[in-house]
């Protein structure tokens, strides 16, 4: 295991960014408490393995496999718990902090389900 968290808190319109972006966005410590009601938040977790392409990451039961990884993306999951994930499936991140997922089925994320990159 890479990574593990428990997910404290779901924003109020965090699933209105799946739904019209494809993207959730996760965070521990949030920087501006408005952001919280469009994130995923989440237990302090630390990076254990080196997270790359191919590491498959669960949400709740759902899982997925990470098909790439922005430049800055696994600095602020380190610094702040926070990353964007898209799942989209692409080859390449639109953004830096982003992480591209494939998977079957769309996440389904309530308080108290973990969040594991392997």
């Amino acid at each position: 295991m890479k990574y593990e968290v428990t997910v404290t808190n779901v924003g109020e319109i965090a699933f209105d960014l799946l739904a019209d972006n494809g993207c959730l966005i996760i965070f521990d410590k949030c920087p501006l408490t408005e952001l919280e009601e469009i994130a995923i938040m989440h237990t302090t977790g630390e990076i254990k393995g080196e997270i790359q392409v191919g590491d498959k990451v669960t949400f709740g039961k759902h899982q997925y496999v990470i098909t790439a990884i922005g430049d800055e993306a696994l600095k602020t999951l380190h610094d702040m718990g926070h990353c964007t994930f898209c799942f989209n499936g692409k080859s390449t991140v639109e953004l830096p902090g982003q992480i591209e997922l494939k998977g079957e089925n769309e996440p389904e994320i309530e308080v108290g389900d973990k969040i594991i990159i392997a």
